[in-house]
Order: C-alpha cells, then structure tokens, then sequence
C-alpha cells in the first residue's frame, strides 16, 4: 500500500492521521476495481477477471501477511503462487536477495533451482538417504540455510542494486516482511515503518548497504538523520518484533481454518457482490485477528500487575503499621487534655 501511496496512485483524505487494515483494504480494492483496463482483447478481459477474482480472494491476508515461496536463482525469481497475482494485478515490482553465489559450485550444485519449501524438502530427503553424496549434498544445503539465516546475501545484494532501477518504488522481501523499497543516487534504501519510529518524524528511510541490517537513517530528502532518541527506538523496535510474533501465530491459525468455498459463488455474480462478500470474510478475520492480540496483550498486563503487586505488598504493611502509630499519638495527647480540664473544674479554690 506504501508503494501505491507514494506513486500517488492511491490518495487518502487531507490530514488523516489514523486510517484503519479495513479502511486500507477498502481503498486497495478500489483501486484494483477501478484499474481495469478498458481497450484489451476479450481474452485479455477474461484472464484480468481471472486474476483479479484471485487477487480478492487472498486480499484479506495482507493484513496478517502473504505466502511468498523465493527460489535461489534470481531477485525477481518466486515460485508462482496466488499471493504473487496481487503484485501482478497492482503492477507492483517484487524483490528478493536471497541468492546463491554461482561461483561456489557445490551450493550451487546442492541448491538447484529449489525453491524455499522444495530446498527444505530436499535436506530432509537427504538426509533419510543411504546414498552418500546425497547427505553430502543435504548437508551442503542445510549449511547454506544456516549461514544465509538473515536471507540476504551478499551477491544478493549486487544483483539488487544493479536489477532495481533508479527513482524505482518497489516491494523487498525478507525474513516474512514487506518492506518498500527505492533507489536514489545508485544506493537502495528501505522505508522505515517500525513503531519506534512513530516519534522520529524526520527519519524515513534506511539504507540497505549490507546483509547485516545496520543501516544509516535518512530523512525525505535522503540526507543522513540518525534518531533523536535510540532507546526510545529500540524498544519501539522490540514491541515490534512482539506483533510481529503474534501476526505470525495469527497466519498460521488463518492458514488452518476454513477457507470460502470459492467454488460455491454463481458465476454470474457482479464485481460489487463479489468485494461485498470479501469484505465481511475479511472483516471477521480481522476481528478475529485483533481480538487475539488484545487477550495477548491483557495477560501480559496481568502478570505485570501480580508481579508488582507482590513486590509491593510487604513494603505496604509496614508503611501501615507506621501510619497507625501516628495516628494513636494524638488521640492519646487529647485524652490527657481532657482530663486536666476535668480536674480544673472539679477542684476548689481556697481562699
């Protein structure tokens, strides 16, 4: 949706500060109704109503995250799958570097043309196997897995830089993210949506320089603007990484549970129909969705409660019996008054 946004594709409202997943969701599929296009061949119309019939059927998922299957041999390389028609739809560049060096030949060899899920199937395949050049090879893969854990490498990172076109705004994937992504001046840069940021208004962009993550912070203009605040950023950062998990949880569960019957709907239904009945599946994973994260949320605060009223509540009791003390020092005080005044009055005066 940040490509879209930035393209100046998709325009939200003046002064919109807060914008709700349904109300983004709504705004996407406008803009993919509305894109339609008008002179194409009648074949040409069908297979876009194809596609756009199964760009709306997983769109609800980008709230919780799309299933993307990377292959080994290229930046623009993906096993074809539902999720990547929406990309196609939106025209909408996508990105990886998780790439395999061609000159170290025995990972090349192990790798193949593999894609993600078919390279773990292979290392478990192998490793199974009597045949020792076939373990050799698993374990070559598994390695590879191993050592590219941030799924980036560096001759990733080359093809990249040199596939990516200048002022481009593109689509980066790794480690499960989406992240938007432009060239400007010969070097990548990613932009920065984490919630540590929320404060940092000046910090847009991060450069991608290295495999590692360490990037410089720049502002709108690309100028360096590191953050006011690092730890303030850090934890943002670590509160992310914690919605990230449970995001994750949630489409797992998503993937789980039944799905719409896509084969039930009249075939003579209208584009309207159709996103009307989209957007109240959608509507109900998202509650579900938000939901999970509020009990999540809840029984963490819970426990933080426990463990400081527990701390607390020794120091209490002794505060308590201090104060009880206090109180019974002025009360014994007015008695001893009283009862001089008692005696004033019931004495004699001789005269």
């Amino acid at each position: 949706m940040n490509v879209l946004l930035l393209a100046w594709k998709v325009k939200l409202p003046p002064m919109m500060e807060i914008i709700t997943a349904e109300q983004l969701m709504e705004y996407l599929g406008d803009y993919i109704l509305d894109a339609k296009p008008k002179e194409i061949s009648e074949i040409q119309r069908l297979n876009y109503e194809q596609n756009m019939s199964d760009a709306m059927a997983i769109l609800h998922k980008l709230q919780t995250g799309l299933d993307v299957n990377v292959k080994f041999t290229g930046v623009r390389v993906f096993e074809y799958t539902p999720e990547c028609i929406v990309f196609d739809l939106l025209d909408i560049p996508l990105y990886h570097g998780w790439l395999v060096d061609p000159q170290i030949a025995d990972i090349v060899k192990a790798v193949g043309n593999c894609s993600y899920n078919q390279l773990v199937e292979k290392i478990i395949s192998c490793k199974q196997s009597d045949n020792s050049e076939l373990v050799s090879e698993g374990f070559v893969a598994e390695q590879f897995l191993n050592n590219t854990a941030t799924q980036l490498t560096y001759h990733g990172l080359c093809e990249l830089t040199s596939a990516v076109q200048e002022g481009e705004l593109c689509v980066f994937f790794r480690n499960n993210h989406f992240s938007t992504m432009t060239k400007y001046k010969g070097q990548l840069y990613l932009l920065v949506t984490d919630q540590g940021f929320l404060t940092e208004e000046k910090v847009v962009w991060e450069s991608l320089h290295n495999v590692d993550g360490d990037g410089n912070f720049c502002d709108s203009e690309f100028r360096l603007r590191p953050p006011s605040d690092p730890e303030t950023v850090y934890r943002g950062q670590q509160d992310q990484i914690d919605q990230d998990y449970l995001m994750a949880l949630s489409l797992q569960q998503e993937q789980q549970s039944q799905e719409i019957n896509w084969e039930e709907i009249p075939e003579g239904i209208s584009d309207l129909e159709l996103a009307k009945k989209l957007q109240e599946e959608e509507d109900r994973r998202a509650s579900q969705y938000y939901q999970e994260q509020e009990q999540a949320a809840a029984a963490a605060a819970a426990a933080q409660v426990q463990q400081v009223q527990g701390a607390a509540s020794p120091a209490s009791g002794r505060q308590s019996g201090s104060s009880e003390r206090k109180r019974k020092e002025p009360r014994e005080k007015e008695k001893e008054k009283e009862k001089e005044k008692e005696k004033e009055k019931n004495s004699c005066v001789i005269l």
